[in-house]
């Protein structure tokens, strides 16, 4: 991460002087760190964008020709639609997308529903992006099967589709092209490894008559990111727990991941809220704070973090020697980081998910070979906060 800081006046420049569309060059530099404060979703400049693909026609696999080949050239429009816009982590996406526009002189529009929950609102937003005929198209689904009328659209017409962040999971083969995200269980699993060296001494001392708990507060269980962290998080400590303890099993809302004796002696007990919302995730994790033999809390978002800090403002207590960690950043998490209320935490990089998701985007649209690109993760602290390599990634 330190080529973002030594890189970043002469990428800056570089930009900024020659307003590049980017070439047919297959190599980008990374994107320059930029202040997120105060960023509005983007609509593109006032072009005509109802134009159309220059795209040759192919037969599907059932013979028939209207599916068009993506790649007309130098493309002057993508669209962008997130699963969000309420948490500041979609902000700094947008910020990362807008980067990329600016770099490939294209217009990118960015949107998102106002909660994670609201997949019927982020249909029509996916409606509205590509009645206004985009180059390409950037998506990250709440719901996959919802949308996929839309994507059967986009892939018949010609507009390729990049995922992003969690991207969109199980879609029909050939309908989304690349993905930029966090690998999202590796990213889990960095929790587990900076948590557990706090918690060992209770995890060997455990029994089954006296056991232990590790929760995971997780918002849904059908997001990608959030499962993909969930199952990252509780597989990565059942392996660590169980080189000082023989009796560990994950048990909860997260059936996929379940495994081991539901009394064993160290359970990670995953606690799903009712929906995303604030209110319902405060409510989890209040329940989650007063569950008895608790040694330790796992948020797997943003969203979550933000119920714990939220019932713990409110007056519930953290019982003694419980390990709180986050995951991905915020100016209240970064705060109680601070305080010493929450342990550390991990960090996606959301400006590079934005960048990348539109140069994958870009590349796409010219008819070039994409693939997934994992944008990355770091673990984070009051000790390392502000080092530079660090800082930028840690969105307000």
């Amino acid at each position: 991460m330190k080529r973002y800081v030594t890189l970043f006046v002469a990428i800056f420049m570089i930009a900024a002087l020659t307003a590049c569309g980017g070439g047919g060059n297959n190599v980008q530099p990374d994107p320059p760190p930029v202040d997120t404060a105060g960023t509005e979703p983007v609509e593109p400049d006032d072009h005509d964008h109802d134009h159309d693909h220059d795209h040759d026609h192919d037969d599907d696999e059932n013979g028939n020709d209207d599916v068009v080949a993506p790649g007309n050239g130098d493309p002057s429009y993508i669209a962008v639609i997130s699963k969000g816009f309420q948490h500041q982590f979609w902000q700094a996406v947008y910020a990362g997308a807008r980067a990329a526009g600016e770099e490939y002189g294209v217009d990118v529009s960015f949107d998102g529903p106002e909660s994670e929950s609201d997949i019927g609102p982020q249909l029509d937003m996916v409606r509205s992006a590509l009645a206004r005929d985009p180059d390409a198209f950037a998506f990250a689904a709440l719901d996959t099967a919802a949308a996929l009328a839309e994507l059967q659209d986009a892939y018949e017409r010609g507009i390729p589709v990049i995922g992003f962040d969690s991207g969109v999971p199980e879609a029909p083969p050939g309908q989304v092209l690349a993905t930029a995200a966090t690998d999202n269980a590796e990213a889990g699993g960095v929790g587990a490894v900076n948590m557990f060296p706090e918690i060992q001494s209770a995890i060997e001392a455990a029994t089954e008559d006296s056991p232990v708990i590790i929760a995971i507060l997780s918002q849904d269980v059908t997001s990608e990111s959030i499962t993909g962290r969930t199952r990252g998080f509780a597989e990565r400590m059942k392996e660590l727990a169980s080189g000082v303890n023989d009796s560990v099993a994950i048990t909860g809302g997260y059936a996929a991941i379940n495994a081991g004796e539901a009394n064993a002696a160290v359970q990670i007990e995953v606690f799903v809220g009712a929906t995303p919302d604030t209110v319902d995730m405060t409510s989890a994790a209040h329940g989650v704070l007063n569950t008895p033999n608790l040694i330790g809390v796992f948020g797997s978002n943003e969203g979550a973090v933000g119920g714990l800090l939220s019932t713990i403002n409110a007056g519930t207590e953290v019982p003694d020697g419980v390990i709180l960690v986050g995951f991905d950043a915020g100016a209240m998490q970064k705060g109680a980081v601070e305080q010493g209320i929450i342990f550390g935490s991990v960090t996606q990089d959301p400006f590079r998910i934005g960048y990348e998701a539109v140069s994958l985007a870009v590349a796409a649209a010219r008819g070039e070979t994409v693939s997934d690109v994992d944008t990355g993760a770091q673990w984070w602290n009051a000790d390392n906060m502000n080092d530079p390599d660090i800082a930028i990634l840690l969105y307000d």
